[in-house]
């Protein structure tokens, strides 16, 4: 004979854990899907790229102010700003590898390794940008460790800082002055 209150009880306690969130419901995967990872990369990419290109001599140069938006990620205007500052200072330093030396010819970035975390309302990338620049008959290559910044508002995903990782890591194509 089955007593009505211990059957009530289970039931009651069945469908406490059908209701009840479980742990691994209420954990957000900090990991961020591979293809807006793939978006963040190449908004970031998008940057370094003018930077690099802004060490090699052109005689016409196309001078077209910093992005507001790069694949869909919105520039911050703090960071345009920078970025702005950044590509006015490469395109006037010195443009050879050592003083009075062949000037660079041809300069390419590309961040590999792109690892993307969501805490919140942020998303940090970190990635290793490897830029190789040609002067002469010869090249340098580099390879350093950046983390971008980016704040989301619904769907809408802006980068909102960049820094090197490495402490003793001076790249190429990053300028020298403070706000660096």
């Amino acid at each position: 004979m089955v007593r009505p209150w211990p059957g009530a009880g289970l039931a009651v306690v069945l469908a406490a854990c059908l209701v009840a969130p479980s742990s691994a419901a209420l954990r957000d995967d900090p990991d961020v899907d591979p293809d807006v990872t793939r978006q963040l990369t190449i908004a970031a990419n998008t940057l370094l790229q003018r930077r690099s290109e802004a060490l090699v001599q052109r005689h016409q140069r196309d001078r077209t102010s910093a992005p507001s938006e790069v694949y869909g990620v919105r520039i911050s205007p703090r960071v345009a700003r920078s970025q702005e500052r950044a590509v006015r200072e490469l395109e006037n330093r010195n443009r050879a590898p050592v003083e009075g030396g062949p000037a660079f010819t041809g300069a390419r970035t590309r961040l590999d390794g792109g690892h993307a975390v969501r805490e919140g309302d942020r998303i940090t990338l970190e990635a290793v940008e490897n830029t190789v620049v040609r002067y002469g008959s010869g090249e340098v290559t580099q390879s350093v460790r950046r983390r971008f910044v980016f704040r989301t508002r619904g769907q809408q995903i802006t980068l909102v800082g960049e820094r090197v990782l490495d402490p003793d890591a001076r790249p190429l194509n990053d300028p020298v002055g403070p706000d660096r």
